[in-house]
């Protein structure tokens, strides 16, 4: 496994996001907007790992009637995830998806949406977290997703 860098922060959680996914996951332009893997001053004890993206608003995104498509928004909650575990872990850990459970609540349409991933539990081989995702517009929750990671070896 690698070891955290003393540049560790958001320029790295950046170049992940353009090195290490699918091309295609390029094409969804998301933006890392928040990033936190240190308590702040003061936090409270549940405090959790992770970080917050944008997902810009496309039309190519959308099926009929104008809204945001389960698989972009599934798609986005798995990479935020990742980055949410980059967080957790100070460093990019090779990992893959065991389970993603999204249960959607209501549709989003003309507005970016935004990510909240927040690890749960990391642990040495597994990881576990949830992803609340809302419309940038009005802050109301579109879906919640829960998540686990097989940490695999570097």
């Amino acid at each position: 496994m690698q070891q955290p860098s003393a540049e560790f922060g958001i320029a790295e959680a950046r170049r992940v996001l353009g090195e290490v996914f699918a091309p295609w996951i390029g094409d969804l332009k998301l933006a890392i907007e928040g990033f936190d893997f240190a308590p702040p001053p003061g936090g409270t004890a549940d405090w959790q790992p992770g970080a917050l993206l944008r997902m810009p608003f496309s039309e190519r995104l959308c099926r009929n009637g104008g809204m945001v498509c389960g698989q972009a928004l599934m798609a986005f909650a798995d990479t935020a995830m990742v980055i949410a575990n980059l967080a957790a872990n100070r460093v990019y850990r090779p990992m893959t998806t065991v389970d993603q459970t999204t249960h959607f609540m209501r549709a989003v349409s003309d507005a970016d949406v935004l990510a909240d991933a927040r690890v749960v539990r990391l642990g040495r081989t597994m990881s576990f977290g949830r992803v609340t995702l809302f419309g940038a517009g009005d802050d109301k929750p579109v879906a919640m997703v829960s998540s686990a990671f097989a940490m695999l070896a570097s």
